[in-house]
């Protein structure tokens, strides 16, 4: 059960910061495309700005602070239990979890400098550097991902921590694509989609490998009779592995479709309540300069 509460909490957060960042994105966007920029946090609108309201504009790096201090905390404690169930049994599984909560770590560290720089004189810090030094830190978690897919006992896991790193290479790339071209509009909504998707793979990876109910068919959990230990899931038969592996392909394509549906309904949202328009590929005119362009056809019939 605990596992499956960090992986919902894991989920949550992820999809969250995504779904906030595709918003504040697109609507930055819209508001003014020549002077779009892409931003490493977004301020929390309040209707009406005083003394009390002004560090409260910080809420989300104050929200993703919080979260990753408790899942740096959560992946500490997590090292220091056995696994007898990994590969290398438990020196492994420490080493592994050191890995993991290092890299929280390095997202912590990130996130209180960019704090100190918004907030303060004492660190400035530009957005490409925080867009470059979050692309090492993601391609460095795509790393310890891959790693811990290849010790881990069951299949499923390994498949799911494989699905993850690349998803993490994902933001790397997109991360220093927006280090060196902070205008790319495609790259920053792409950066908050796949945020989105790492949170739904978290959340489906907690439910194939943790709830009966979402276990495919031909596998069980894992359980060490010894030490009363339980572990992920393991498939017996070779047929069954290779079935849950599938299905699994199957649910990311979902996932990922899913999430691409969430990225057009938003940028529609948005584009609706800023007001814009489209008809086509053009942009749609406003009534004075259709009263203008008429003007000037009917100056120029005249001449």
């Amino acid at each position: 059960m605990a596992a499956v509460i960090s992986h919902i909490f894991s989920s949550s957060a992820l999809t969250s910061l995504g779904l906030y960042h595709l918003i504040c994105t697109t609507r930055n966007h819209l508001k003014s495309p020549r002077d779009y920029i892409a931003k490493p946090y977004h301020l929390f609108p309040f209707p009406h700005s005083s003394s009390s309201t002004s560090r409260l504009r910080f809420l989300q790096l104050y929200l993703l602070i919080l979260c990753l201090v408790v899942a740096f905390a959560h992946q500490t404690i997590n090292s220091f239990d056995s696994d007898p169930l990994l590969k290398g049994s438990t020196p492994v599984h420490r080493f592994t979890s050191y890995q993991s909560a290092a890299v929280l770590f390095l997202f912590l560290i990130l996130s209180l400098s960019l704090l100190l720089s918004e907030t303060t004189s004492l660190l400035p810090f530009p957005s490409d550097l925080f867009f470059a030094v979050a692309s090492a830190i993601f391609f460095l978690q795509f790393s310890v991902s891959s790693s811990s897919a290849s010790v881990q006992t069951s299949d499923l896991q390994a498949k799911c921590d494989s699905v993850s790193a690349r998803v993490s290479a994902l933001s790397s790339l997109l991360c220093l694509l927006l280090a060196c071209q902070p205008k790319l509009f495609v790259a920053d909504v792409g950066l908050g989609a796949s945020l989105c998707l790492q949170g739904l793979w978290v959340l489906q990876t907690g439910l194939s490998l943790y709830v009966e109910a979402f276990i495919p068919e031909g596998c069980h959990r894992l359980l060490d009779v010894v030490k009363g230990v339980e572990g992920s899931t393991k498939c017996d038969l070779e047929d069954s592995r290779l079935r849950a592996v599938a299905i699994l392909d199957l649910v990311f394509v979902i996932h990922v479709m899913f999430v691409v549906i969430i990225v057009m309904v938003t940028y529609a949202m948005v584009a609706k309540s800023v007001g814009i328009r489209r008809v086509g590929s053009y942009e749609a005119l406003s009534t004075g300069e259709v009263n203008h362009f008429q003007l000037k056809a009917l100056e120029g019939t005249q001449a």
